[in-house]
Parts: structure tokens; sequence; C-alpha cells
């Protein structure tokens, strides 16, 4: 048995560990991608400051600077260094403005984020039709499958969580370091196995429970408001009344995200935080009625079932914001841990089969095969994404298809090249 679970936890190493590794990586950097897009982006950033804007400021400097446009969703961040990032809509046309929240300056526009690319990377590896969404969620649950094998055949693991083999040669170190990072990366494994399960069981309805925790949009009966003037839609909102009217509906409730009225059947939503830790924005809604600013519906985290309540605290979990930057940055560092431990296997196994005969040319044909077909897809999908959704620039083609090939270059040196070597096997054995 002990045999059999090590070659299963072998075999998901070499086989699936390169896509396993992307997986990982892309979620490890989305937990800081906010802070990557201050880095790249200087029309992002904002001076903080003790109080906001009116908001009717800024969606009237977006109306003056972009005349034919509308405002499809509006984001403030709890990151008080970035700007409000305005969706804006025009000509069939998605892009994205930067809105300073303190001066209300419009401050530039762009047509994909470090942030929107890595989270739906992450979330479904560019790939349609619901496929992508599975097969990150399978991956989950190969982790659990990975960390319990190496469990079971890893003898008083237990006793081991500060046990480094640095003077028995580079074979030796590697796989003890592979062990060593293994344990102390255990706890946060299983608390994203868990998310998984969340995720797995909302994406697939288990037990009817996507209705559940997704309640539709509320929508307006337009009969009652025939003589209102339809042509005026998307709304001219007064975004500072709306706001006003929905932090008094909750109590501690402070408004962030809104999606405007674009169509004559719909009400404002805001979403915001309240006095509920661990939950994200969407667990606080207001619809708002924009003919007559009258509250439509209210759902509070405060007051929210049990099912609610653990879907809401499932994203800031996963992705480490809950916390702030201090709790990013814990996230981060042990995302970058696992997605070592997947490199560190992958190499263990590689080396371990590079000097074992059993292995036949054609058996490193077919691998090469499979990671080749691998890449390829990835591109192939990432491209037609960043093409037909956000239609980005040459220069973020040029940046991101840079970025991969260099990855995958060094991944390529570090995997393949070193282990080929003649003078490293000779220094590792």
């Amino acid at each position: 048995m002990k045999k059999k679970l090590f070659l299963i936890h072998g075999w998901i190493g070499t086989q699936l560990g390169l896509l396993f590794f992307v997986v990982c990586f892309s979620g490890t950097i989305s937990t800081v991608s906010h802070e990557l897009d201050w880095l790249i982006q200087s029309n992002y950033r904002a001076t903080p400051q003790s109080t906001y804007v009116s908001r009717n400021v800024i969606s009237n400097n977006f109306a003056k600077t972009y005349p034919k446009a509308k405002i499809t969703y509006w984001i403030r961040h709890d990151e008080p260094y970035l700007c409000d990032l305005l969706y804006k809509e025009e000509d069939e046309k998605l892009s994205f403005v930067f809105a300073n929240p303190y001066t209300g300056e419009i401050q530039g526009e762009t047509s994909l984020t470090a942030q929107l690319y890595l989270r739906d990377l992450h979330y479904y590896l560019f790939i349609p039709f619901q496929i992508g969404n599975y097969i990150v969620l399978f991956f989950g649950f190969l982790i659990l499958v990975s960390v319990v094998s190496a469990l079971y055949f890893y003898k008083s693991w237990w006793k081991k969580f500060f046990v480094l083999d640095v003077k028995k040669g580079g074979n030796k170190f590697s796989r003890s370091l592979h062990r060593l990072v293994g344990l102390w990366a255990i706890p946060f494994i299983f608390l994203i196995v868990i998310i998984n399960s969340w995720y797995f069981a909302e994406r697939a309805n288990i037990a009817g429970i996507k209705p559940m925790v997704n309640p539709k949009h509320i929508k307006l009966d337009i009969l009652n408001y025939q003589n209102e003037k339809k042509s005026l839609f998307p709304f001219n909102i007064d975004y500072n009344k709306a706001v006003k009217i929905a932090e008094k509906a909750i109590p501690h409730f402070k408004v962030k995200n809104i999606s405007p009225a674009i169509d004559s059947t719909e009400t404002i939503y805001v979403m915001g935080n309240s006095n509920v830790p661990l939950v994200r924005q969407r667990a606080n809604r207001v619809y708002i009625n924009p003919y007559n600013y009258k509250i439509e519906h209210i759902q509070s985290a405060a007051k929210s079932s049990t099912i609610m309540w653990i879907n809401d605290i499932v994203d800031p979990l996963h992705f480490g914001y809950w916390g702030g930057i201090t709790t990013k940055i814990i996230w981060f560092v042990f995302g970058l841990i696992i997605s070592i431990l997947i490199l560190s296997g992958i190499y263990i196994s590689l080396k371990r089969k590079s000097r074992s005969k059993q292995k036949s040319r054609i058996e490193k044909i077919v691998l090469n095969v499979i990671n080749t077909l691998i890449i390829c897809c990835l591109f192939y999908f990432m491209l037609k994404r960043l093409h037909t959704r956000y239609e980005a620039t040459v220069l973020a083609y040029c940046v991101i298809f840079i970025f991969w090939v260099l990855l995958f270059a060094l991944l390529y040196y570090l995997l393949v090249f070193c282990i080929r070597k003649p003078g490293v096997r000779k220094l590792n054995r």
C-alpha cells in the first residue's frame, strides 16, 4: 500500500506538476494583485486622505471625459492607496477607468489590470464552458491526495517538523527540504482544500446550494413607472443620495461597490462592509429604486443564513484579503511555499527517473509532448481571452508573453537541463 501511494504521489507530481504549478502560482500572485497593479500602473495610484470626494463629482467628471460612455460597475477598493475602478462601456467595448476617490480626477484608462488577469487565470485558466473551472477544482482535490499519500508513507512525520538534512548530498537535501516545507504547509493546504470543496459544491450545485447562495438581482415592475422618462437610461443617478439611503439601511454599513441601473427594469445595487468580520462586500447588499430612491430589498450579513455566511467568507479566506495587507503577505508566503513544494516534488521525481533504467525513451517523449501540449493550450486560450474579452494592448500582450516565456524557460533549466547535465548529476550524487 505504501509503495502504491508513493507511486501515486510521484505520478501526480510528474505528469500533472506543470499545470498544478500554474494553478497554485497564479493564485499566489493573485493575493497581492492589487499591490502589483499599484506598482506597474502609476495612474492607478491614489494618495490616501482623510475624506472622500463626492461620488457625484466623480460621475460628472466621467461624463465629461467620456460623454458617449456609461458606467456599468463601480469598484471602491478596501486598499486606500488605489483609485476607484469604473467599468466603462462604449460602443459595446469594455475598458476600466481610474478615478481618484479623494479628488474626483479621472487619472487614466486601461483595457486590462493585473488583478483581473490573474483572477481569471486562477479561476478557470481562460478555458471556456466551465471546463477550466472544473480543472482548477480538480487540482484542489489532487493536492489533498498528494498530502495524505505523503503522510502515509513518510514515517513518524509528526516528529520531523525541524529536521533538515544538509550534509548528505544534493539529492537527500532536496528530498529533506521537500518534506520539511510540506509539513509546515499542511494547515494552509487543508484550508485551501476545504475552500475548494465548497467551490466545487457551489459550481456543481450539490444539494441545490447554488441558488441559495446566489440570489437573483431584484427587477422592477416597469408598469408602475410608465410616466417616467425611460430615455434617460442609464439613469443620471444621484450617487450621494443612493449611498446615504443605503448606509442607513444596515448598521455600520459603508458602501464600496455600486452597480448602476443600466436599463429600465434594474435597481441601483450597492455593496459594502459592515461590522461583521471576514465576509466579502457582497454579503451586504441594498437594492434601490432609481426612479424614487426607495429601498426594494436589503441583505445584511448580520442577518444572513449560515450557508450564505459560509459562502461570503470563502473568497476572503481563499485569497487572504480579509485582514488587509498583513494577511495578504501571509497568504502570499504560504502560496509561494506550496508552489516551491510542487516544483521540488517535480525535481525529485524527474531526478529519480533520470537515474532509473526503467524509463524508456518513449516515456520521455510522451512526457515532453504532454507538457508541450499543456503549455500550448494555456497560451492559446489565454491569448484568445485577452483578445475577445479585454482587447488587450500590444504592450500588454508583450509583457504577459515575455513573463511566461521567461518563467517556463527557467523551469526548463531547473527541471530538465540541470538534471540532464553530467556535471550536475555527479554533484548531486
